[in-house]
This record gives structure tokens, sequence and C-alpha cells, in this order.
């Protein structure tokens, strides 16, 4: 076996022990595409395990090093996107996606200032702070998968809508992981969303503000949705099996968000999961969608929040 081929098989294990989704979702992709999907979302996975001090998206907890949790990312890291081996797998698989796919190394380290941010103990003052957060650790990772599709560099309407998918998928994972995320001493509402809600610091989970809670969890759910119509529009710049996959993935999100949204305070007495049967069901529809992509339309994205360049 070479050795990408055995990068290609630990990231496929990776991703069967971290996503369902994700992985239902790659599926559907051509072998090339799925490879330096899996490669790409190895690494992210263990960025994120490394910073949680989880396995595979499991477990997550407080942990007592953030700092150097964050040094050993960046270090890692950056030893990839120079082209070194760095004795991780994961990271290893970045630096083969990124110099197959010409991904600019600033995608990456957009990324990694998620981590920061977590590491910093970020909490949203705002709706713009939460849109910033949400594109460094997700919307910047629509952007790197649009390139590992093909799509170029410079097709900035394309890439702004990949990364609205993006920001879709973390939106509608903030709403389902409320009572996760207090567990864990995080809050992902903005500070003046809960002030608006008399919600009280570090509160957010105790019963009398359930019902509070559930409708800031339907405002991300609602907004999770405006930005995932306006990616729908860019799967016209990609193939059939690039844009089928990308339509199931972005169904079974918003899936997961207007779940969410209808169970009302009882969002969180178990976690929200789409079914296989149901996960088929979007999956062939979204091979007619994908059929005729180009008819999709590119709604206006006016209003909605974009990316940095």
């Amino acid at each position: 076996m070479s050795e990408r081929a055995a990068l290609v098989a630990a990231a496929q294990r990776s991703i069967a022990r971290g996503s369902k989704s994700f992985r239902a979702a790659s599926r559907l992709f051509g072998r090339p595409t799925r490879e330096r999907a899996w490669l790409l979302y190895a690494w992210c996975r263990r960025c994120d395990d490394l910073a949680d001090g989880q396995d595979h998206g499991h477990a997550m907890a407080r942990v007592d090093d953030p700092a150097a949790r964050l040094a050993e990312i960046e270090r890692l890291t950056e030893q990839a996107l120079a082209g070194a081996a760095t004795g991780d797998p994961a990271f290893d698989a970045l630096g083969v996606v990124v110099a197959e796919c010409g991904i600019p190394h600033a995608l990456p380290r957009d990324l990694v200032q998620g981590f920061a941010l977590d590491a910093a103990g970020f909490t949203p003052r705002h709706a713009d702070d939460l849109y910033r957060y949400c594109y460094h650790v997700a919307g910047v990772v629509g952007v790197m998968m649009a390139m590992v599709m093909g799509v170029r560099a410079d097709d900035h309407d394309t890439l702004d809508r990949a990364c609205d998918l993006g920001i879709a998928f973390q939106l509608a994972n903030i709403a389902r992981d409320i009572n996760e995320d207090d567990a864990a001493g995080r809050c992902y509402l903005p500070d003046d969303w809960l002030a608006e809600m008399d919600v009280p610091p570090g509160e957010a989970m105790r019963p009398p503000w359930r019902p509070r809670i559930a409708l800031l969890a339907k405002r991300l759910a609602a907004r999770a949705e405006a930005h995932e119509a306006a990616a729908r529009g860019g799967a016209s710049a990609l193939g059939f099996r690039d844009a089928w996959a990308v339509l199931s993935a972005a169904d079974i999100y918003t899936g997961i968000a207007r779940e969410v949204a209808a169970r009302g305070e009882q969002a969180w007495d178990h976690r929200v999961v789409i079914g296989r049967g149901q996960k088929l069901a979007w999956a062939a529809r979204s091979a007619a969608l994908a059929a005729s992509r180009k008819a999709i339309p590119r709604i206006d994205r006016a209003g909605l929040w974009t990316r940095p360049r």
C-alpha cells in the first residue's frame, strides 16, 4: 500500500467513526473527490479532537491546557503546509490535499483561528461575532471543500456560497448542541440575544429558561436555512456527483436545524439525528436536482454575512 493510500484508509476510518452524515454524503462523490474530502475531513476531525480532548467527536469535556493544545495544532499544521511529514496521519493528510488541490495556505490557517477562538474562551457578543466564529470553524471548510471539487480560487461567488453552506451547518450544530456546549462551559448564543430574552449568563440550560432558549434555537435554524438556500445556487458550478453530494448534505443539516426548531424546548432531551430512511429519500431527491443543477437559481445574497477575502 502506498503512503497516500494508507492516509486515505486512515481518513476513511476517521470519518466512519466521527460523522455519519458526512460519511453518507461523501459516498456520492466520485473517487478522486471522495478521497480528498476524506483527507480534509481527517485533518479537521483531528484538530477538533486535539482541541477538545475528544475521540472522533465523542465525549467532549473541559480541558485544562487549551493553549498547549492549540500550539500543537499550529505546529503540526504549519509542518504539513510546508510539505514535511508530521508523524500524524491526519496532518499528513492535510499536506496531501493542499498540494493536490492548490488550496491557499491561508484557508487552513483560518480554520486554526477557530480553534484559537475556542482556546481563548470565545463567546459572541453580537450576531456578527457568531458569524465570524462560524466562518472560522465551518465556513472555511466549505470553501476548501469547494476547491477539492475543482472550484477555482477566483470564483468568488461560488466560494461565498460554499462558505454559506458551512455556516449553515455550524448554525444547525450550535442549535442542536446548546446543552452539550453548556455542559462544557461554552455558549455560542450571542450575549445580546440572551439579554433580549432576559436569560442570565451561564444559565441557558436551566429549566426556567428553556422556552426562551428554544426561541433562540429557532432563530439559529432560520438563519441556517437562509444560508443554506443561498448555498444551493453554488451547485450549478459543480459536476453531477459533487452537486449530488452537496445538495444531499444540505438537506441533512438543514433537516437537523428544522427538527431542533420543531421540538421546541424538548430539543435537547434526546440528540437530534436524521434516520437512514430520510437520508436516502433526500439523496434521491438531490440526485434529481443535481441532474438539472444548471437551473438552480443563484439567489441574491444581499443581507447575508460574507467571508473575509
